[in-house]
Parts: structure tokens; C-alpha cells; sequence
């Protein structure tokens, strides 16, 4: 039987649901059809997106520090830390080394999303802004999941290589149960679900101006 928290997040998430039709990134990533300077460019962007989002995390955890939900924010600021392990090795198979990752200039459409995360750490009600994520969860999982398995296919990378991509990948079905047990009962209560489900349309926007800026660079 669903928790009935995981029930209101999932019908966040349908509502939020982006529909069919995967960012054109993914789509030439999973044809075989884009390039590596692509990927190079993702991976630049994400060392900056993922250094971001993990301070926005550990805001957002001191901010409950006295409560379940702040275990659950830091949680996933280590998650942010692993993530960021894998990123030279994406990198390198890019054709990019560490140094070159590092010193690429910010790219505005790619960087809202941790901006506006930013935001939410210091602005969110944090019960909020867990339901948010936890709904956006499987949209950008299964982008990793396609754009994990086109890079093995068409661009003979590496497990090491694709490690980013596997790690998002996996069902967070265990971070829902956790964010779930975190809320409690009355995590959700009208006021809270209506300013997730602002979070998280904004969130979801953000993500996709990050695979349309990828999307439409001349690289």
C-alpha cells in the first residue's frame, strides 16, 4: 500500500509529466547523431550545475537540521558528491580534460536550474521543495537512462564513462519512501502541495532550457 504522501507526489508528477517528446539532445544522443563536443559541453555545464546544487542541499538541510527532512536534503547533497566523482571520466571520453572542464564559461540557459534551486534554499518552504524534486525526479532519470545506454551503442564509451548517466538513472525509489517518512502525514497539506506543484513547474522548465540551450549550440 502507497504511503499516502508518495500518492500526492505522484500526482504531481503526473501533472508535471513533460510529455512524449524527449529534449532534441537526447533524441540525436540516443540516434547516434550528436557529437562528442556535445557531451563535452554537458558535462562542463553539469560540474557547475552539480557544485550548485549541492551547497543549495546542505542549505536546505541546515534549514531542517532539527527535523527528519534535513537528514533526508543531506542525503541528497551526498548524492551531488558522488555524481560529481564521475564527471572527469564523462569528461575525458568528451574529449575534454578537468582543467578544460573547469574553465568553460557558464552557459545562462544551463545554469537557471541550479540558480533557481539556489533560490529555493534560501526562499522555499523545504517541505515544498522536497515534493517538487521528488516529482522531477524521473523525467531527468529517464533522460540519463536513454542518453547511459546511446553512449555504449553508438559511442563505444565506457562503463566509467557513463557512470554520470547510470547514476541518475537508478530508481530513486528509496529517496521517495525516505522524503515520504520525512513529510509525515501532514507534510502536505494544501497550502504546501499548491507551492510544490510552483516549484516544481519552474524546476521542470528550468531543466528543459538546459537540454534546449544544449540543444541548439553550434558545436
Amino acid at each position: 500500500m502507497n504511503h499516502p504522501i508518495l500518492d500526492r507526489i505522484q500526482d504531481l508528477r503526473a501533472e508535471l509529466a513533460p510529455g512524449d517528446a524527449a529534449p532534441a539532445l537526447v533524441t540525436a544522443l540516443a540516434d547516434g547523431t550528436a557529437t562528442r563536443s556535445a557531451l563535452a559541453e554537458l558535462a562542463a555545464q553539469q560540474h557547475r550545475i552539480i557544485r550548485s546544487d549541492r551547497r543549495s542541499l546542505l542549505m536546505l538541510a541546515t534549514r531542517c537540521a532539527d527535523r527528519p527532512l534535513g537528514a533526508w536534503f543531506a542525503t541528497l547533497a551526498e548524492g551531488e558528491s558522488a555524481a560529481l566523482r564521475t564527471l572527469p571520466a564523462l569528461a575525458a571520453a568528451s574529449g575534454l580534460d578537468l582543467t578544460a572542464e573547469e574553465a568553460r564559461a557558464p552557459l545562462p540557459g544551463c545554469q537557471a536550474y541550479p540558480a533557481y534551486l539556489a533560490w529555493l534554499a534560501l526562499n522555499s518552504r523545504p517541505e515544498a521543495a522536497a515534493a517538487a524534486l521528488v516529482a522531477n525526479f524521473a523525467a531527468w532519470g529517464g533522460y540519463c537512462a536513454t542518453i547511459g545506454k546511446a553512449l555504449r551503442r553508438h559511442y563505444g564509451f565506457s562503463d566509467e564513462a557513463c557512470a554520470f548517466f547510470d547514476f541518475f538513472a537508478q530508481p530513486a525509489t528509496e529517496l521517495e519512501q525516505q522524503a515520504a517518512d520525512a513529510l509525515g502525514a501532514d507534510g502536505l497539506d494544501a497550502p504546501t502541495l499548491a507551492a510544490a506543484r510552483e516549484y516544481g513547474l519552474l524546476l521542470q522548465s528550468y531543466e528543459h532550457l538546459f537540454w534546449d540551450t544544449l540543444g541548439v549550440l553550434d558545436l
